[in-house]
């Protein structure tokens, strides 16, 4: 038997399936089968800041949604980060209770920067759109500065949910612990499966997906395929498909 996990975020999707150790196997085939399990795993999993970001932005926004840069201009300059922070939360409520008058919601994930280029204090953020006032309600929300950035959401081959996650960790931690990025309470995760499949069993590309990374390796004793792809069409967990009614 291989093992076969699923990670789900939106319409990002990450599909991995590697050998598993039996527990009558010799020592040396038991250790080849849990390197490469090892070694599976780590492809599917998030390791790294951008790619938890990238796993959390692909399970909230889809294409069209609002990618946001506003800068502090001199007069509204923080003096350290805690300063930014606090402007950025006001920013945040004040969005949130617009919306809420509207009767929609503000789903945002964000982080503040200040040590590319002059090193000026300023706030990325990715924000769901409700196609109405989203520009006006930003610029309303934003006055600390008139350079204000809005541009939509690319999501293809190119450009997409890694580039964004990659360009918002650019810069590094100014202390271990501090995390580069936040988001509202209210974001959705990714959803996440493990479960046994026969050692014939291959991941199967849905039709119309666009395939972002893929990897195959195989040893003399085990093997693991691996494959990121964005899905056009929403993917079913297992354990959330509804079950077949009893023929009575």
């Amino acid at each position: 038997m291989k093992t076969k996990k699923i990670i789900v975020a939106g319409p990002l999707v990450r599909e991995v399936i590697y050998s598993r150790a039996g527990s009558r196997e010799d020592a040396v085939v038991r250790q080849a089968k849990r390197k490469t399990s090892t070694e599976a795993q780590r492809r599917a999993n998030a390791r790294y800041s951008w790619e938890k970001l990238e796993l959390m932005l692909a399970a909230n926004y889809l294409p069209g949604d609002l990618v946001v840069t506003l800068t502090f201009d001199d007069a509204h300059l923080p003096p350290d980060r805690k300063t930014a922070a606090a402007r950025c939360k006001k920013f945040r409520q004040e969005l949130t209770g617009i919306r809420k008058a509207a009767g929609t919601d503000l789903r945002m994930i964000w982080n503040i920067e200040n040590k590319i280029g002059e090193g000026r204090w300023h706030l990325h953020a990715v924000i769901n759109a409700t196609g109405s006032d989203d520009f006006a309600d930003i610029l309303r929300c934003w006055p600390y500065g008139s350079n204000v950035e809005i541009t939509r959401l690319q999501v293809n081959k190119r450009k997409n949910y890694e580039t964004q996650a990659r360009y918002m960790c650019k810069e590094a931690r100014e202390r271990p612990g501090l995390r580069s990025w936040s988001y509202t309470r209210n974001c959705n995760h990714p959803e996440v499966e493990t479960f046994p499949v026969s050692d014939d069993t291959r991941i199967e590309i849905p039709d119309g997906a666009t395939v972002i990374q893929e990897e195959t390796k195989r040893t003399e004793y085990a093997e693991f395929q691996y494959i990121k792809y964005l899905a056009a069409a929403p993917v079913v967990l297992r354990r959330m498909r509804p079950k077949a009614k009893r023929r009575r």
